[in-house]
């Protein structure tokens, strides 16, 4: 099917690290109608939250936003969500998020999505189809279509959001911010970014990559539904090798150490430069194939002049892979296995000071432009309660960062490497396709299961 054909069958408009959360702050008593209609919960009262994946990162996610009413909760594997489901034994229990939607819609007021990356997105809209407020963990979506869906849908239906990369409410991300609009490096022409990921060290892996799908069918746990873990992604037996959290390096369920982690690490970069959609992205990698994601890759994405900011390349590196060791950074300081250096026309800045040490010691603190967070879940949560947008809402921010960084992925798509030369794309958003490319276009969305649609 041609993609333009799928992405109307959607039928989307398109109208429209980590920290610890803080207490709420208190609020002064306002009545619903103030606050923009009934879909507004009175700042004094709390908020009826869902989970829905609550056995990993979304366990986490909930406990810090314990402020409010846990009130269901939705995971597949009843085993692995055992802690979560005790934690709150009297907030209601599913295993299907549609049937909790439909049961529950009466009695909540947001949604915590924290499943695999391939079901984010379905789970999202259909909270906020019937009005929910959703917090949704990184990489926002699995597909580049759905980040801009995601976007539209939030904006549409006036639903307060957030995604999951916590560290953007840190300190640090703004005095970086306030250090490069302050001059203290120049223009900014070159960025380099790097992981680890999906190494931990050197002999260890937080997941598998750069192997085949396993050969053997071993039963399905009593406590699994699988056919509701696999969502929207083709069929395929279960197997202990995709869960849990090592789907991540799955092309069918995860977005790798690109979507695993660009979404913390490039969000500086984003806010910092005032980036927007990049003109090209460009990758290269070790060996890949049609089931996992590659142990290592290099993907470089040019960005064009942003009024009087200069065009910028950023180059994001995973899998152990970095950049050359800068001459600016101080004996015995150690290149760190995860980092981000920012190269200006009058000096450098790694891990967030700038280069040498003793330079960043007689700069001293920027002057402050920017306004502290109260804390990343706790931006959510007055964005519920009729406060400000949060600092990675769906339509002004996270659904563009998440859509630059699986652009990276796309160029990783083994059907590309084994048929072209160059993994060069030239991205045209407005028209949302690859232009140089037009078989690339089939990796910005994928085909659902039947049952399963946004």
């Amino acid at each position: 099917m041609q993609k333009n054909n799928m992405m109307q069958k959607n039928n989307l408009s398109r109208r429209g690290f980590l920290g610890a959360a803080a207490g709420v702050a208190a609020f002064t008593v306002v009545p619903r109608h103030v606050l923009g209609g009934p879909g507004q919960t009175p700042p004094s009262e709390k908020l009826n939250i869902a989970g829905i994946g609550v056995g990993g990162q979304g366990a986490g996610d909930l406990r810090a936003m314990e402020s409010e009413n846990i009130v269901a909760l939705c995971d597949v594997d009843w085993a692995h969500a055992a802690g979560t489901f005790a934690r709150y034994p009297d907030a209601r229990k599913y295993k299907d998020f549609r049937e909790m939607l439909d049961k529950e819609e009466a009695n909540i007021d947001a949604v915590v999505v924290a499943t695999p990356d391939h079901c984010h997105a379905v789970a999202s809209i259909a909270a906020i189809k019937r009005g929910k407020h959703v917090y949704c963990e990184k990489p926002l979506t699995h597909t580049v279509y759905e980040a801009r869906a995601l976007a539209d849908a939030a904006r549409e239906y006036k639903v307060a959001t957030q995604m999951g990369n916590q560290g953007q409410a840190g300190e640090q991300v703004r005095q970086l911010c306030e250090t490069i609009w302050d001059g203290a490096i120049g223009q900014v022409r070159e960025v380099h970014v790097w992981t680890d990921r999906p190494l931990n060290g050197i002999n260890n892996v937080y997941w598998p990559q750069g192997v085949n799908r396993p050969a053997d069918t071993p039963p399905v746990p009593d406590t699994l539904d699988w056919d509701v873990w696999l969502g929207p992604s083709p069929e395929r037996p279960y197997h202990p090798a995709y869960l849990p959290f090592k789907w991540r390096g799955w092309w069918d369920f995860g977005t790798g150490a690109l979507g695993d982690i660009g979404c913390h690490s490039l969000d500086p970069v984003f806010r910092a430069l005032k980036l927007g959609h990049p003109t090209s992205v460009e990758a290269c990698c070790s060996l890949v194939n049609d089931e996992t994601y590659p142990v290592a890759s290099r993907v470089t994405y040019e960005f064009p002049a942003r009024g009087d900011l200069a065009p910028v390349t950023v180059h994001w590196y995973d899998g152990g892979m970095k950049p050359a060791r800068p001459p600016e950074l101080d004996d015995g300081r150690a290149w760190d296995t995860n980092g981000a250096l920012y190269v200006g026309d009058n000096g450098k800045i790694y891990n967030g000071r700038l280069l040498p040490e003793a330079r960043q010691k007689e700069y001293g603190t920027p002057p402050q432009k920017l306004e502290r967070s109260p804390g990343h879940y706790v931006e959510w949560i007055q964005a519920c309660k009729g406060g400000k947008p949060a600092g990675s809402n769906f339509p002004d921010h996270a659904g563009v960062l998440a859509q630059v960084v699986l652009l990276g992925n796309i160029a990783l798509r083994p059907a590309i490497k084994e048929n072209l030369i160059s993994t060069k794309l030239y991205w045209d958003p407005e028209a949302f396709q690859i232009t140089n490319m037009p078989e690339a276009n089939q990796y910005l969305h994928q085909e659902y299961r039947a049952g399963w649609a946004l």
